[in-house]
């Protein structure tokens, strides 16, 4: 039975993805900060990935355990509106600490589990709003936490490479969430069924891009 870890699972995308996965009979590990998964037969683990005491117990809790996908899926939009006049710099460290450094601490401390598995993935949630090619200049706070996000990504795919673990940055597109609003395009649904179908055909070579939900290659 594979294994999926799916950080930030307690709502969203992230429990949209534990669902599909359990669903499709993987074995779920799920960080929450509050609650369980109980209900979709998925396995949780109370943890904040911005303490990263909690993030380093979370690894030796499973060490030893491998993880065929590790999914850093928790992240936060942050304050809204923020532009150059009005920036809250107290709200942006916290979108870096959860979006780049919460990932960063949770890689650390299972890449050994990843390395052991057979599918041997890391993903990460960015965003397109990530990608400094096309960027546009809004949600400026929260589009640099995706893109320092991305680096992160691209340079553990380097890094990593000789253990033959992926590394992989993917958009879910605009979705139907407490962060994308109901005015957007795609529900829960339909952009994890897209990044379930990306996740499976990444190959060796794919380590260290990006892609779309729909399997598009988006420019760095």
């Amino acid at each position: 039975m594979p294994t999926i870890l799916i950080t930030g699972a307690g709502r969203g995308l992230g429990l949209e993805l534990a669902r599909q996965y359990a669903a499709d009979g993987w074995r779920v590990i799920g960080t929450v900060r509050d609650g369980d998964l109980e209900k979709i037969g998925a396995e949780s683990f109370k943890v904040d990935v911005t303490d990263f005491g909690e993030v380093r117990k979370l690894g030796t809790k499973l060490k030893g355990e491998p993880l065929d996908i590790l999914f850093c899926n928790a992240g936060i939009i942050g304050k809204r509106g923020m532009a150059l006049g009005s920036f809250d710099y107290a709200d942006w460290e916290k979108l870096l600490r959860v979006n780049l450094l919460g990932a960063a601490a949770v890689i650390e401390a299972l890449v050994d589990n990843v390395a052991a598995s057979e599918r041997k993935t890391i993903a990460v949630m960015s965003s397109r709003l990530g990608s400094i090619a096309e960027t546009s200049g809004m949600t400026l706070p929260y589009s640099t936490s995706k893109a320092a996000l991305n680096l992160l990504a691209k340079a553990l795919a380097e890094t990593l490479r000789p253990r033959g673990v992926i590394v992989a940055a993917l958009s879910p597109g605009w979705v139907k969430t407490d962060m994308g609003g109901q005015g957007a395009s795609l529900t829960p649904e339909v952009s994890v069924r897209g990044l379930r179908k990306v996740l499976g055909g990444l190959r060796r070579e794919d380590s260290g891009k990006f892609f779309s939900h729909d399997g598009s290659q988006i420019p760095w």
